[in-house]
């Protein structure tokens, strides 16, 4: 196995493709120039200091508590960034935090209950972050969706409210759209990976020189995990937001239109 080393010179040279997309801009006056530009900016800094941070924490001597540690910090941060994201939706810091836990809880019992990986910082750290950095966008999604359809469909909930249901049932129809449309993303992915495109990890393992029938098999156990981390996290935050949308009495509570339009 060869290792894939593109060093100061390669980087460089790959930035090219940065100044052809800000030419592209400018000659079709996008006015995305400062946008692209500060966009590359940000992620080379980003990157540079975390993958100084992570030196730390992957070292083969280093205690794996450092590792779970970065994943609690990394929980907590997801929840405040779905916060930012999603104002509109009530309850979403604490919603958010709630899913992302259950999601590294549940997601990480599995992979290394099974032995799928060895239970190491440079294991942890990494599943852990496309776990929750793909389940923040279905989140957002359908924290949104629940929002918008008991605002919309208020006086239909209402009118199987009056009818007897109890707010389990009245809210159904609506939660499972809101759920169904924050699932079908990562799901037509899922049936999309290796005939459209090829994913990122599966991309990078070859790069690396890995054989590649065992990048395809690492790429595959990445993404039943994604999958299964994104639909408890949808879970998690649409029943978790239906129930806080009710009294305790089946009544609806008021939703403020112009937070839900925001």
């Amino acid at each position: 196995m060869t290792s894939t080393h593109i060093g100061w010179v390669g980087l460089a040279g790959s930035f090219t493709l940065i100044v052809i997309a800000i030419s592209l801009s400018l000659w079709q006056r996008l006015r995305l120039s400062g946008s692209i530009a500060w966009a590359a900016t940000r992620a080379a800094a980003q990157l540079m200091a975390v993958g100084w941070a992570l030196r730390l924490v992957l070292d083969p001597d280093a205690s794996v508590i450092w590792a779970w540690a970065w994943v609690v910090v990394m929980v907590v941060f997801a929840g405040a960034t779905l916060r930012q994201r999603a104002p509109e939706v009530p309850g979403i810091w604490w919603l958010g935090t709630l899913s992302m836990a259950t999601v590294i809880i549940v997601s990480l019992s599995v992979i290394f209950g099974f032995g799928v990986f060895p239970i190491e910082g440079r294991t942890i750290v990494p599943l852990a972050g496309m776990m929750i950095g793909n389940s923040m966008t279905a989140c957002v999604l359908v924290g949104r969706r629940i929002v918008a359809e008991f605002s919309e469909k208020r006086d239909e909930i209402e009118a199987r409210l009056a009818l007897g249901q109890p707010w389990p049932e009245a809210a159904r129809p609506y939660t499972g759209a809101a759920l169904r449309t924050a699932l079908v993303p990562q799901i037509e992915s899922t049936k999309a990976v290796g005939l459209v495109f090829l994913p990122g990890a599966m991309t990078g393992l070859v790069l690396a020189g890995v054989d590649a029938f065992d990048a395809v098999t690492i790429q595959l156990a990445i993404m039943y995990l994604i999958l299964g981390s994104v639909a408890t996290s949808v879970t998690v935050i649409g029943l978790g937001l239906t129930r806080q949308l009710f009294t305790s009495d089946h009544r609806l509570r008021r939703i403020d239109r112009q937070m839900t339009s925001a």
